[in-house]
């Protein structure tokens, strides 16, 4: 199978052990072993229970602990229509290789991680794009996407809350969106890895929940701030869950025992993990907003969720340019939106290291003048 280059983690393996200012990264600060004891309690009981494991493969669709807890993020799943895998990275290629095949049509509503355009591409399927536009609050025109959905359309490829541009989509749009895709019968695949970070505190709904065709992605990665765990899950229709357990057994087989552990801990604490996270990531909106209002070289629509903000600039150059040449020459790493098939823009994380992220910013609106 012959695939694209994936833009964004290849900026981020050539560019990132070597940045001093990370305003790259999408992560809240994340939580150490002892962190996550702190929150969740009962320390020596809980060692006490990991020493006395036996290290073998452990549930093979993950344990009924680990699902009946991301049960608990939806109002309409069970553990039957959950499987665990090895993050959501594992869990959106997954569906893909489960539910897509040559010739079959795939919208993707873009900028978002490149999974979802890139693969159902390599599998030699028809792929549109629809761009999301600054203008529209970075929201998808719905009468865009019934033009590019048609009768043939198989899956609708989308994240909510969207990485790079932190916009949230209303109920009432997702349900439009729901609409549009059971007219053609297709899926919709919506990974919701910043569901939970939504800045107000109400949590979006789910497509799985909302919509009989939804299948959601979702990790322990950027809500709980345990990417190191690299466990993520698909929640999906019974025939979904089936294709894919089928494809899995290629795959993944399980995931760590540990980490199917310590993420039962953290989704069984969610409320506690999720305001630790979300005052974090306010703290760091306040001050990316305030430099905002004062750097008029850069303009973005506010995000409503997650932990990154998709920036415009006003220099005629091209932004891979732009970032490596910040880069090089103050050690500020941003990613370019050309990473993300949008050029003229930049993503900003803010998620954690507030120190750093104000000083990396005054840095960069010195360079940019």
């Amino acid at each position: 199978m012959r695939i694209d280059n994936f833009k964004v983690e290849e900026w981020f393996n050539k560019y990132e052990y070597w940045a001093k200012y990370d305003l790259a990264d999408t992560c809240v600060e994340s939580l150490s072993i002892e962190e996550l004891f702190e929150i969740v309690g009962e320390k020596d009981r809980h060692l006490s229970d990991i020493f006395s494991r036996k290290l073998n493969y452990g549930d093979i669709h993950g344990s009924e602990r680990l699902k009946n807890a991301i049960c608990s993020m939806y109002s309409n799943q069970t553990p039957d229509n959950i499987t665990i895998t090895h993050g959501a990275i594992g869990a959106n290629q997954l569906v893909m290789l489960s539910m897509v095949e040559r010739g079959d049509k795939v919208v993707s509503i873009i900028p978002t991680y490149q999974q979802h355009y890139s693969i159902p591409k390599s599998i030699g399927a028809d792929v549109k794009l629809l761009f999301l536009k600054e203008e529209n609050n970075w929201l998808p025109d719905l009468d865009e996407l019934e033009e590019l959905v048609g009768d043939d359309t198989k899956i609708i490829c989308m994240n909510n809350p969207n990485n790079p541009t932190g916009a949230v989509i209303p109920e009432n749009m997702l349900i439009k969106i729901t609409e549009i895709a059971e007219k053609s019968g297709a899926y919709i695949l919506c990974d919701e890895v910043y569901r939970g970070l939504e800045h107000n505190g109400v949590m979006s709904k789910s497509v799985a929940d909302i919509y009989e065709k939804g299948i959601s992605t979702g990790s322990v990665s950027k809500v709980f701030s345990l990417a190191g765990l690299r466990l993520g899950w698909i929640t999906a229709p019974d025939e979904v869950i089936n294709e894919v357990n089928h494809q899995r057994e290629y795959n993944t087989i399980s995931v760590g025992i540990l980490d199917d552990y310590f993420a039962s801990l953290a989704i069984e604490n969610k409320a506690k993990i999720i305001k630790r996270n979300l005052e974090k990531i306010n703290t760091g909106k306040k001050i990316l907003t305030d430099w905002l209002e004062n750097e008029t070289l850069v303009r973005c629509v506010i995000p409503q969720g997650g932990t990154t903000a998709f920036a415009g600039y006003a220099m005629n150059t091209p932004s891979t340019e732009l970032c490596k040449k910040l880069q090089e020459e103050t050690g500020v790493m941003i990613l370019p939106g050309e990473c993300m098939e949008l050029d003229g823009y930049l993503r900003i994380g803010y998620g954690n290291n507030f120190e750093q992220l104000k000083i990396a910013l005054e840095i960069f609106s010195k360079w940019l003048r």
